[in-house]
């Protein structure tokens, strides 16, 4: 590999982003380890490490912490393994039983698996995997204890009063030692400020001070806390995790003439498979046999099923709609869209937006500041002013509990990685929070024109007689470029299949270089070519000459057809843009977006498509000219998107601030730009920036919601209005507030 390896692992547990910061410092404490990214969102981790790293020790301290850690191979065996969510969804349990009882042999990653199993197996931790019902989960264990040892102290202690503060420790006893046991863990990783030992000091603190009901209370209302955490960012991973259960488990593949079901994952290169009327289709492929309607809307957020046909591609996780198609699969199981789509989600969800960086520092310093004024809290007043201490410590120990920054953290990556989900779903990939905050400030949109804001294949606008009626023209056009691939040859073949025309067969066709193609039909001699070449077989009229002039201004392809030595007619061929560019321009112009259209393509076709659209044209252009275009825009205060096919636009979209993709999933594109749109509709990219301006206004409600509920419960708590139970629930609650509130996002509008 290169100086720097990389590993990536699924994280169980992790429900805020406290739970990332302290694994984060944890494993940068590693000696040899460069670099690390934590997702909460994803509940993914990557290390990059020098290869003297020892990767055991870092596994088993992150483990100590009380997160099972499993080893993520770059090419895992199925789409399931790769991406498959430490909280087993059940759709891949199968993957997942099998490598630990060790009955087969996986090559080498039956060795990985037992490794998971060691690492997972070394605590009795709380941050269990949130798998099955919640109830089930070791921390959903635990908070039903706490709570029957809190309710059986309350009984008790009406029978027995004189034992009131043991129950009531005892009771609190129960959540707080697995607490404990985890600040201290924390503290020896390097988060010595963690909820944790917050709680862990404010639960004893309590006792010492003859609140023991309330520390038992208020370690209860924690785990509830926790509890509720778990369940949102569950909910939020499921988003995409939803994506691989679009994965069919098998597929019919053809082999020695007949059909055999297999697992969809053991599928290689090559194989041909049979996919029914109605059957999701298991692979990437491309159609050798047979014409349906594919709904492409789980993959591209297509609202209406496309025509396809043979040597036409189809993504996996699609539904094949009318009739059987038969299909080479072009891609393995743990490559197809699906799963990189998955895969791209879950790494961009590991970068951090310039927010979401702000935030992380300036949490680091929130902490030990609020533990500061609780201490000053404590002690001032009776030291200064001779007040109760057991009053102002009380005071102190709840102000403590509000120190905990896990609302104010996960309220810019809960939002990111909802809206990240979301955007895939609808086939609208953007590689992170970096890139999803500056789409929302972009102030200019520059599109390429070929297969962007058009389709990239001419089409037949106009049929001219001259000589004969538009009908013959067509049909004897379409004659002589029977059998050629030439895109204008296509062009005329399919306006003719559309208008259901009969064409005649030609016989002595030759093509001629460079002016047209020549053949008998009907018994005439007939030529279909440039105007010019048309000059020289037969004299064109000045009304013919000035038509055709008109067509050229349009932007347009003329071919002659001259039949024996009459003029016949004329065809116009031109790339037109696609039937939702006009939308989408005019939507990015209403969200007030400077629109320019850059294209090699001659003036006088740019121009006319410009004119339709209502964009700004700039034409014929080489690859550089367009990177300066992007670069002046740029100097005079734009901030600049590229859209472009990602291959001759390589220098633009690297120079824009964003770089977005058009097209099928299986395109470069996917790889090198900053945001791809999946299904190459124009307003997708009005949409993008859409829901990144709802994602920033989401961050900024989120933010104020954390940090508006920490100053009203200091100032309540420090005027003696709230105490330790409020202070818990401010903060726990703050926490599944912005979590809810981030996933609004998730919804598609």
């Amino acid at each position: 590999m290169t100086a720097e390896d990389q590993v990536r692992y699924k994280v169980g547990g992790m429900d805020c982003a406290s739970c990332a910061t302290k694994i984060d410092t944890a494993v940068r404490r590693v000696p040899g380890v460069t670099d690390v990214s934590v997702s909460v969102g994803a509940g993914t981790m990557t290390v990059r490490h020098d290869g003297s790293a020892d990767l055991g020790a870092m596994e088993r301290k992150v483990a100590g912490l009380g997160y099972p850690l499993r080893a993520l191979g770059r090419k895992a065996p199925a789409a399931g393994e790769d991406t498959g969510s430490i909280h087993h969804d059940h759709d891949h349990d199968h993957h997942h039983d099998h490598g630990h009882d060790g009955g087969h042999d996986h090559g080498t990653h039956d060795h990985k698996h037992a490794h998971e199993a060691k690492i997972e197996g070394l605590h009795g931790h709380d941050h269990g995997p949130m798998d099955g019902p919640w109830w089930k989960s070791a921390k959903g264990k635990l908070t039903i204890l706490t709570g029957i040892g809190l309710v059986a102290a309350y009984g008790l202690g009406h029978l027995l009063p004189a034992y009131q503060t043991i129950l009531f420790t005892a009771a609190m006893l129960i959540g707080l030692v697995p607490i404990a046991r985890r600040a201290f863990m924390a503290a020896r990783a390097g988060t010595p400020f963690s909820i944790e030992m917050l709680m862990t000091i404010a639960a004893v603190g309590a006792v010492i001070i003859h609140a023991s009901e309330e520390a038992a209370a208020v370690v209860f209302l924690f785990l509830v806390g926790e509890l509720l955490e778990g369940v949102a960012a569950g909910r939020a991973r499921q988003s995409i995790q939803g994506l691989t259960a679009l994965m069919p488990k098998n597929a019919l593949l053809e082999r020695d003439g007949k059909t055999v079901e297999v697992p969809a994952e053991k599928l290689s290169v090559g194989s041909v498979i049979l996919v029914r009327p109605g059957d999701r289709i298991s692979a990437d492929g491309v159609i050798i046999d047979g014409t349906s309607a594919v709904d492409q809307a789980p993959v591209t957020g297509e609202s209406t099923p496309v025509a396809k046909g043979v040597n036409d591609t189809v993504f996996a996780g699609t539904v094949n709609g009318t009739a059987a198609l038969r299909v080479r699969v072009t891609a393995a199981a743990a490559d197809n869209t699906i799963a990189r789509i998955v895969r791209m989600v879950e790494e961009a969800q590991e970068t951090k937006a310039p927010t979401e960086r702000f935030i992380d520092r300036f949490s680091r310093y929130y902490t030990p500041g609020v533990v500061v004024v609780a201490a000053l809290v404590a002690i001032l007043p009776p030291l200064l002013a001779g007040a109760a201490w057991g009053e102002w410590v009380y005071k102190g120990l709840a102000i403590l509990l509000i120190g905990c920054p896990c609302a104010l953290v996960i309220s810019t990556p809960a939002a990111i990685a909802a809206s990240l989900s979301s955007g895939a779903r609808r086939g609208l990939l953007i590689k992170g929070g970096a890139v999803l905050e500056t789409l929302g400030g972009l102030t200019a949109i520059a599109m390429d024109k070929t297969g962007t804001l058009t389709s990239g294949k001419p089409v037949v606008t106009d049929i001219v007689p001259f000589g004969r009626n538009a009908d013959d023209v067509l049909r004897l056009a379409a004659a002589l470029e029977t059998g050629s691939s030439h895109p204008l040859a296509a062009a005329i073949l399919a306006r003719a299949a559309e208008d259901e025309v009969e064409v005649p067969s030609a016989g002595n066709a030759l093509a001629l270089a460079g002016k047209g193609v020549t053949a008998d039909v009907e018994g005439l001699s007939v030529f279909l070519g440039s105007p010019k070449a048309a000059a020289e077989l037969t004299s064109l009229s000045i009304a013919h000459t000035r038509r055709i002039a008109g067509l050229h201004e349009e932007g347009k392809t003329v071919s002659v057809l001259v039949v024996g030595s009459q003029l016949a007619g004329a065809i116009a061929m031109r790339d037109e843009a696609r039937p939702d560019a006009k939308a989408g321009v005019a939507a990015l112009t209403a969200a007030g977006i400077k629109t320019v259209m850059l294209t090699g393509d001659n003036a006088k076709t740019a121009a006319a498509i410009g004119r339709d659209l209502g964009v700004e044209v700039k034409a014929e252009l080489m690859p550089e000219d367009k990177q300066k275009i992007v670069l002046d825009l740029k100097a005079q205060g734009f901030k600049v998107g590229k859209v472009g096919d990602g291959i001759n636009d390589a220098p633009a979209l690297a120079a824009a601030d964003v770089g977005i993709a058009m097209g099928g999933g299986t395109d470069v594109a996917l790889e090198t730009a900053d945001a791809a749109i999946l299904h190459g509709r124009i307003g997708d990219i009005a949409a993008m920036i859409s829901l990144s301006r709802r994602t920033m206004r989401n961050i900024h409600q989120n933010i104020a919601i954390a940090l508006g509920l920490k100053a009203v419960f200091i100032v309540t708590t420090v005027l003696g209005i709230t105490g330790l139970w409020p202070a818990i629930l401010a903060d726990t609650g703050a926490t599944v507030l912005v979590t809810i509130n981030a996933l609004r996002l998730l919804r598609a509008r």
